[in-house]
């Protein structure tokens, strides 16, 4: 399940972390992004990058940005990522309403999507 929480972070806005283009290496959804930090060797990474892109895909102005959790690990820890898949959902301004360990299933996806887009 996706939970309403985020760590403390990059920057801030009302206490919320805000992740942007530079933090992300990509830009942004215009709608909402999905962030997944991820590792090599991890099989549900895999599978949550397949559920994301299609998520992605079926909601207009989201995107799916992948991060190599190894590469960031100045973002893994900013944002106290413990382990891969880790899950962020940000709405348009970039601030995290969501966040979730391990693969999520499509369903919790798109209502968590409800809750960026709104």
């Amino acid at each position: 399940m996706l939970a309403d929480r985020d760590a403390g972070a990059v920057a801030h806005h009302g206490g919320r972390a805000r992740l942007g283009a530079a933090e992300l290496g990509a830009g942004p959804g215009e709608r909402a992004s999905l962030v997944q930090f991820s590792s090599a060797f991890c099989q549900p990474c895999r599978a949550t990058r397949r559920i994301l892109a299609e998520v992605a895909e079926m909601v207009p102005g989201v995107v799916h940005i992948e991060i190599d959790a190894e590469e960031r690990l100045d973002l893994v820890r900013a944002l106290g990522i413990e382990k891969t898949p880790t899950v962020l959902v940000l709405d348009a301004a970039g601030l995290i309403v969501r966040r979730a360990s391990g693969m999520p299933r499509k369903a919790d996806v798109i209502a968590a999507l409800g809750a960026a887009v709104a």
